[in-house]
């Protein structure tokens, strides 16, 4: 059995004969990942500033840079991707950056020549911050400071619930390690428990392959496991599989029962939340279990909610969550659905996960998400996956005919003002690295991907059109954060679809000639979009010019498919 090592003491003095990690030229020990963490060490404290924030695909990169800075006193922010997004919105919090970040935020660089002999002082616990964000499952992220202290104790927590099942086996995960859940399950248990990381996230081709190698453990996301391929040879797994975790957002029952009898064990929920932390589990030996409190975790409901007190929080004090409750068998409970899910609408109180479990009872719906749109007006929204695939081939009158029918399925509990409005079909959710769905991700779906045309010409040759250029097209997110500009591509992409609603164009797409850029367009600009059909040559011209001058031009030549 492997000796167990408390967070503060991971790297203080070497380890010979203990596996860290598997990296690509092979096994990576303890003596030689404690050499990586002292050229962070040495690195973080020759860097100016307190709060720096890390992003490395690779797990065993960051556990080394993660516990480097820490030695050097530092406070790590951890972002959820390295999208441009995120390291704009990092960018003023830290003093810079280390890991697979654009050159351009110059990242921190280990130092090479570390001594092996260097001492390191256990860290303090109290003292040493990790600064995470939410998710936005339900609103925007925001960021949420972790002690040490209440990480060491939740990884005390996961060890007391589950460790005796998981003497040596390898962790291998779909979820980031960037993210709370992947840092703990995915990084600092494993370090401490001695168990080896599997240092890049795995896709499902890979997981058979990957599983099959030796003892092991899956950590994994809902989003993951509902869509476990059935073709893949899971009994290749020979019973190498000790565990599979899943942890933020529920495991519907269809997807646990079908997990567990693919992959020969029954999945193991940890619910919680960024804030709480680690709160309780369930194991989907059987239809909807109960939930159990992870060890030194205590509970009661109050209000109707679930309150706790662990040390997994911050202070002492009780933690009010807006999850609805009620109390079963022994020390167990069932959740019952999220009390903030209650919304006003035109002073009517509506739940929105009443409205979900209605609409998912109609059998054209997979699965649905209701939300509020917010303005002037709030207007209550739905997005669905049909049980049926090929949702981007129906056309505007289909999409109407299904959100008729599913708001006539609603009409005998819902009158007009309490059923959805307004209504988006998709194939699949937009899942983030985390395999979330979060509320930006669903609010976009609504937001506009095309200006509101006004047609000024539409002929066989000829064409022009006005284009308002509202601030919150999709097609401005994210280029760029300081200064929104529409992009190139965007332009050439609208000029092809308004032409093909004027013109009798052939379908396929040959080359661009002559295409120019000559001022960017903003928020609030209002384009003029002239077209030009040459049907003999199969040729398309285009300009937009506004108030400022000519912003593109271009010529797009087609042919038959």
């Amino acid at each position: 059995m492997a000796e167990w090592i408390a967070l503060d003491r991971l790297v203080v003095a070497p380890r010979p004969g203990r596996s860290v990690g598997v990296a690509a030229h092979g096994q990576v020990d303890h003596p030689a990942f404690r050499l990586q963490v002292l050229g962070w060490q040495q690195a973080f404290a020759a860097a100016p500033g307190r709060d720096w924030a890390l992003y490395f695909d690779d797990t065993l990169a960051f556990a080394a840079a993660l516990l480097g800075a820490w030695h050097a006193g530092k406070r790590v922010f951890l972002g959820g991707d390295n999208l441009p997004g995120t390291l704009e919105g990092l960018s003023p919090r830290v003093a810079g950056f280390a890991g697979d970040v654009p050159a351009r935020y110059a990242p921190l660089q280990p130092y090479a020549a570390a001594p092996a002999d260097a001492a390191l002082a256990p860290l303090d616990q109290d003292a040493l911050e990790l600064v995470v964000f939410t998710s936005g499952s339900t609103g925007a992220p925001s960021a949420i400071v972790k002690r040490m202290r209440q990480l060491t104790a939740e990884v005390d927590a996961l060890q007391a619930a589950f460790g005796q099942q998981l003497e040596g086996a390898q962790v291998h995960g779909t979820v980031s390690h960037q993210h709370i859940y992947g840092l703990l399950f995915r990084v600092l248990w494993p370090l401490a428990a001695g168990r080896a990381i599997q240092p890049r996230r795995f896709f499902h081709e890979d997981l058979v392959s990957a599983l099959a190698q030796g003892p092991s453990v899956l950590v994994a996301t809902p989003a993951h496991l509902k869509r476990l391929p059935e073709q893949l040879d899971w009994s290749a797994l020979g019973g190498c599989l000790r565990a599979v975790f899943s942890s933020g957002g529920p495991l519907p029952e269809e997807a646990a029962l079908q997990a567990r009898a693919l992959l020969g064990v029954a999945p193991t929920e940890v619910f919680g939340s960024s804030e709480t932390g680690g709160i309780a589990w369930r194991r989907w030996s059987a239809g909807q279990p109960q939930w159990h409190p992870l060890p030194g975790v205590a509970w009661k409901i109050q209000d109707g909610c679930l309150a706790v007190s662990s040390p997994h929080l911050d202070s002492a004090d009780w933690w009010q969550t807006q999850d609805r409750v009620e109390a079963d068998a022994g020390r167990s409970f069932r959740l019952l659905g999220r009390a903030d899910r209650i919304v006003k609408i035109e002073e009517r109180r509506v739940s929105l996960d009443a409205l979900e479990q209605q609409l998912r009872a109609h059998p054209w719906v997979q699965e649905v998400r209701v939300l509020v749109l917010p303005g002037t007006r709030e207007q209550l929204a739905a997005v669905v996956v049909p049980a049926q695939a090929g949702v981007a081939q129906w056309d505007d009158a289909q999409r109407r005919r299904h959100a008729q029918a599913l708001s006539a399925h609603l009409a005998d509990s819902h009158d007009a003002v309490t059923r959805p409005r307004r209504w988006r079909f998709i194939d699949e959710w937009p899942y983030n690295a985390q395999g979330k769905v979060t509320a930006a991700a669903l609010g976009a779906l609504f937001r506009p991907l095309l200006p509101a045309a006004q047609w000024q010409q539409r002929d066989a040759a000829a064409a022009s059109l006005l284009l308002p250029l509202d601030a919150d097209l999709v097609a401005f997110d994210g280029h760029f954060p300081q200064a929104r500009i529409l992009p190139g591509v965007v332009q050439l992409d609208w000029a092809i679809h308004y032409a093909r609603e004027a013109f009798a164009m052939p379908p396929r797409f040959e080359r661009m000639d002559a295409l120019k850029f000559q001022h960017v367009a903003r928020p609030g600009d209002c384009l003029q979009l002239t077209l030009g059909w040459d049907a003999d040559k199969s040729v398309l011209s285009f300009r937009y010019v506004s108030d400022h001058g000519v912003h593109a031009s271009g010529r797009v030549v087609f042919g038959d498919a």
